[in-house]
């Protein structure tokens, strides 16, 4: 099962085994992970699942397709490393992957 840390913006750290196939956004909501508020559940269709994939990770991830991009737009405080949790499919390539939760959804 591979390893997910999601950060809180107050630093708090919650590490996650995870089933490969579920997204970041499903875990967080499971784990009950503040910041992460899911409002669409995963359709991309809004932008209040926002996390930063950190810097050592974030060229794994990928980059965002375009819809999610457009979806971006909406998000707080966007970053290079912006990515809706719903679109992140944990899979052994990313066990042990780590985003952090911004300061508010939009």
């Amino acid at each position: 099962m591979p390893k997910l840390s999601i950060i809180a913006f107050d630093g708090t750290r919650h590490d996650l085994e995870v089933q490969a196939g579920s997204t970041v956004m499903e875990n967080a909501v499971r784990n009950s992970v503040p910041g992460i508020e899911a409002e669409c559940g995963g359709a991309c269709a809004c932008a209040t699942c926002h996390v930063y994939v950190d810097d050592e990770w974030s060229a794994r991830v990928g980059a965002p397709e375009a819809m999610e991009e457009d979806m971006l737009d909406f998000a707080y405080d966007v970053k290079p490393t912006s990515r809706l949790s719903c679109q992140i499919k944990m899979n052994d390539g990313l066990d042990g992957l780590i985003v952090h939760v911004p300061e508010r959804q939009a």
